[in-house]
């Protein structure tokens, strides 16, 4: 059982939590999570295998919008259910997310082009979609050109050469005012085109290939945000860039971070900047320069000091974010890792960025170790990075970890329920993704080991089974395989009996089954999940394969008294039903277990024990034994097997159904003697 966590009198610390984990779920967001899970049933399928909506009212627009982003949220966009946006009276979008979805451009344009667009964001999208299609397809729909302000591509090829007219597909789209480029085949010509944009006033063109920004002086009037993280193919001189950079009259915020990591020499730049009186970039009030290690507080300090306007400064990985310049300046708000403050506002502008996620991250783990104040706050920021990097190991090894400290001892019963259930979906994510990595999966498996978290708080309890059940049966670590036996235990017991039978043999089977291991036994002592347990022995509904490994963990928990620790009259009651049940068990014919050694079936097989353990142990042998006679039979040899099927064949007080099965296995046995074993 595991210790039950301890009330929290003490009110939440630190800062605010999105809204969305404040007390329950919205209608709204319930209603679109069913639309979500019943999108096939409620359409019918057009020609080309697209989804239609049977009977699609006039939905809000903002509704439209949502009901796209949670579908993207929840990884069901694709080229047959986008299909349901064909009706674009019906279902009027003006917030297009396709972030990391899988659509092709023919979709795209069929499904999302022909409304009136406010923004769009396809980044990272999984299909083959370049951005010059994106682009020529807006620019197709007349309203587009003059409602889209907000456009995303990060990480997409652009393949700009595809482009029939040139730039003039993008330059038609007059109302642009926010691009976002940040890892994509971005070239100098194409950003010449990009800043020839009228209305330009936010533009990211990170990690990209570009080696000048003089096309900056394009829109030197209108841009107010540029985003210039990891430039790492510059090839202009420090008097060029800080040329280009003095003349940006009107910017507001600008981002030269870079990943330290990558051993730039370009730091006089930056430093220069610093250094520079408030008359260049005049209008400035954000400057980020994370991962930047060549500047020093003094420039710093300097630079705080001259600009009484600032209110962001990006100082993470830097050396220099504990400046005493800083902390004189109460409105100014700091990444770095000087304190949780500045660490969690890395998290929150670096959810995109890996290379400082995981930076913060680690910080904010070495800051939590030994944490008891909830923060319900840096653990939604950790839950969010984990999601925006799905993929990256780098990201999930710490952030789990991160987990665990912010939801151990008193905290989590202090943390919204919402909150908590979004904590152990990221978990499971992170478990079935890196299903190798060994230190990912204790990590997570440290953080589920929490009575309150498996008790009170809803997820899906059945891949959280499945997932914990597969670790187990490949680690031999005794004290996690104690907390996964705990965490199984309590699982198994929310569990439907269908979805038990669905699970099959793999709920009660892992390599030298759990029930086996005296060291696990007591784990398993929950007179809930014995109780389960018989029940799936009893039901003649259940998959065979279920009963035969309820009647193995029953047989192995109620052979040794002495370890016993429920009510005598529970254990009564379970050998009873072992007999009865197994006494009606027929011969079958498919394979549904192997085994690799039958030495724990020696303890089974005792004069002593009970008849319902030493009828499931003979039934079992006598079964795999008729399967494969080869194969076990040298094995009953050499375990020491055979001579305990002969006490018991032998023995005046042996039931007469265990007799009979000692015998028949001794006879097959006896019958096969001297063939060749097939190799195990």
């Amino acid at each position: 059982m595991i210790p039950t966590r301890p009330n929290v009198d003490s009110p939440v610390a630190g800062g605010r939590i999105s809204e969305e984990w404040e007390g329950p779920r919205t209608l709204c967001d319930l209603c679109l999570a069913q639309v979500c899970r019943s999108l096939e049933r409620l359409c019918s399928k057009r020609a080309d295998g697209s989804l239609l909506l049977a009977s699609a009212l006039l939905f809000p627009q903002q509704i439209a919008d949502q009901l796209l982003h949670k579908m993207a949220s929840e990884g069901i966009v694709n080229d047959k259910t986008i299909g349901i946006f064909h009706q674009h009276k019906e279902l009027r979008l003006s917030r297009a997310c396709l972030r990391r979805c899988l659509v092709s451009a023919e979709a795209f344009q069929l499904a999302v082009c022909p409304h009136r667009l406010r923004e769009v964001d396809a980044s990272w999208s999984r299909g083959d979609i370049s951005g010059a299609q994106i682009v020529s397809g807006l620019a197709s729909n007349p309203k587009c050109r003059s409602s889209l302000w907000k456009l995303s591509l990060n990480g997409l090829r652009l393949d700009w050469a595809a482009l029939a007219d040139g730039g003039d597909g993008l330059r038609s789209l007059k109302g642009l005012r926010t691009l976002n480029l940040a890892g994509t085949d971005l070239s100098d010509a194409v950003l010449e085109d990009v800043c020839s944009l009228p209305q330009l006033e936010s533009l990211d063109i990170s990690c990209t290939a570009v080696t000048k920004l003089t096309a900056l002086l394009r829109c030197k009037t209108t841009i107010r945000c540029l985003t210039a993280h990891c430039l790492r193919q510059l090839k202009s001189t420090a008097d060029a860039l800080l040329s280009v950079l003095g003349q940006l009259d009107a910017l507001r915020h600008l981002d030269l971070s870079d990943d330290h990591l990558t051993g730039r020499s370009d730091g006089d730049v930056v430093l220069r900047l610093l250094r520079a009186g408030p008359e260049v970039l005049p209008s400035l009030v954000s400057l980020d320069l994370s991962g930047r290690r060549r500047i020093n507080e003094a420039a710093v300090g300097a630079f705080v000091e001259a600009r009484k306007d600032l209110v962001f400064l990006g100082l993470l990985s830097t050396g220099v974010c504990a400046c005493p310049a800083l902390s004189a300046q109460k409105k100014l708000k700091v990444t770095g890792q000087a304190h949780e403050k500045q660490l969690c506002e890395a998290l929150r502008r670096y959810r995109d960025r890996a290379c400082f996620t995981r930076e913060a991250l680690f910080h904010l783990y070495n800051l939590t170790t030994d944490s008891q104040k909830p923060h319900p706050e840096m653990l939604e920021l950790v839950l969010r990075s984990m999601q925006s990097h799905p993929t990256s190991l780098h990201v999930h090894l710490v952030a789990t970890a991160c987990v665990f400290n912010l939801t151990a001892q008193d905290q989590a019963e202090a943390m919204p329920v919402g909150l908590l259930r979004y904590a152990v979906t990221q978990l499971l994510h992170s478990m079935k993704t890196f299903q190798q990595h060994t230190q990912v999966q204790k990590n997570c498996l440290l953080a589920l080991c929490s009575d309150y978290i498996l008790q009170d708080v809803p997820f899906d309890t059945y891949l959280a089974a499945t997932l914990v059940i597969n670790w187990l049966s490949s680690h031999e670590d005794p004290t996690l395989q104690r907390m996964a036996v705990a965490v199984i235990s309590i699982l198994v017991a929310k569990l439907s009996t269908a979805e038990v039978a669905k699970l099959g043999e793999d709920v009660f089977i892992v390599k030298n089954n759990i029930a086996e291991v005296e060291e696990l036994q007591t784990e398993l002592m929950v007179a809930d999940l014995l109780e389960h347990i018989v029940s799936l022995l009893q039901d003649t509904k259940v998959e065979m394969g279920v009963r035969y490994f309820a009647g193995g963990i029953l047989a192995h928990l109620t052979s040794r008294p002495e370890a016993w620790i429920l009510d005598e009259k529970l254990r009564s009651r379970i050998l009873e039903q072992l007999h009865v049940s197994i006494a009606a068990w027929t011969h079958l014919e498919k394979e549904i277990v192997f085994y690799r050694s039958l030495r724990p079936f020696c303890h089974l097989l005792g004069t002593c024990q009970p008849t319902g353990v030493q009828l499931w142990a003979v039934w079992a042998i006598h079964f795999v034994t008729t399967q494969n006679a080869l194969h076990y039979g040298w094995m009953l040899e050499r375990e020491g097997v055979t001579e305990r099927l002969k006490a018991l064949a032998s023995h005046p007080d042996s039931h007469a159904i265990i007799r009979g099965l000692s015998e028949s296995i001794l006879f097959l046995l006896e019958r096969h003697k001297g063939a060749e074993p097939h190799s195990s």
